[in-house]
């Protein structure tokens, strides 16, 4: 058989080169997100460019998630981790170390502007316990547009540091996403002005709405330092119960991640009834009204605002 030339074999050799560059090119970066909601927001940006698994997916609590050997597999793949830090995610430093994983640990909430949580801490309600969330700083800095601009940025230059190649184009839809949210800001401003000030406060099972109040105005209670139990004390019920009456709360909401029936206790004894799902610290369903981050804000919002005058 007659060997190919040196001609042809530069052709060969520069044609395997070509598809080897191409495949780099298309190459999807690997992608794990702690939780549904810097999920949604790293889907937003990196689109098909990247490969992602969200750690602890709609309707799930990330402060008391235990993961499984499939996240510490997947983990163990990553390009680009992405948490919300603040420890919220108690679980990531160890999923992080038992998956040997080298891959950059982005905390998407740097220089965001960040509370300091009053009480020191939190519970949250999971399968009928309460689970003390110990954290000085308060963790859910997402429920402030302006602070999710600021997300985006974070998840932006992680993707363009794992992928300078596709740089532009994470850049492209983070300035898209970055319009929807100043839109998404507008929205929410608008539906909360229109309650009076006499009815902005409201009842919540805990402390996740600190950002959301600073930003736009709604008081939100919630019962502190319930007990480890799955029912709170009658000296936490009393206490809430007073706060709802000096306070004229003008409606008690569930949340998503939390067992309802503390809320719904509450709201018997102050003679308010439930007046709706908020989506605190995760998305829901694919389904539900807030399967994305811009819907769930927007969903609060007006979900709130309706309530707290009154059309429900």
């Amino acid at each position: 058989m007659k060997k190919p030339g040196l001609p042809a074999l530069t052709l060969v050799m520069a044609s395997m080169l070509s598809l080897f560059a191409t495949a780099q090119a298309n190459a999807k970066i690997n992608v794990i997100a702690s939780f549904s909601i810097i999920g949604d927001m790293a889907h937003s940006i990196g689109e098909d460019r990247i490969t992602l698994r969200t750690i602890v997916g709609p309707n799930g609590d990330a402060h008391v998630y235990e993961p499984s050997p499939a996240d510490a597999i997947a983990m163990a793949k990553a390009d680009v981790i992405l948490i919300n830090g603040l420890k919220l995610e108690g679980f990531m430093a160890r999923l992080i170390r038992s998956s040997e994983s080298t891959a950059p640990v982005i905390e998407t909430t740097k220089d965001a502007t960040i509370l300091r949580d009053p009480a020191g801490g939190h519970y949250h309600f999971n399968n009928g316990k309460a689970v003390f969330h110990a954290a000085p700083l308060d963790p859910h800095a997402w429920q402030s547009v302006a602070n999710a601009k600021i997300y985006v940025k974070n998840i932006t230059e992680a993707f363009c540091a794992a992928d300078k190649d596709n740089c532009a184009f994470y850049q492209q839809n983070a300035d898209r996403y970055t319009e929807k949210l100043s839109v998404l800001d507008s929205k929410i401003t608008a539906a909360i002005q229109q309650v009076p000030p006499e009815r902005r406060t409201v009842v919540v099972g805990h402390h996740a709405f600190r950002y959301f109040e600073e930003a736009y105005g709604i008081h939100f209670l919630s019962p502190q330092g319930v007990s480890t139990e799955s029912e709170a004390s009658a000296a936490d019920v009393a206490g809430i119960l007073r706060e709802i009456k000096t306070h004229r709360a003008s409606a008690i909401f569930a949340e998503n991640i939390s067992n309802p029936r503390l809320v719904q206790q509450i709201a018997s004894e102050a003679g308010l009834h439930v007046a709706g799902t908020l989506y605190s610290d995760a998305l829901s369903a694919a389904d539900g009204p807030a399967a994305t981050y811009l819907a769930m804000m927007e969903h609060n919002a007006t979900t709130l605002a309706a309530a707290a005058i009154g059309k429900q």
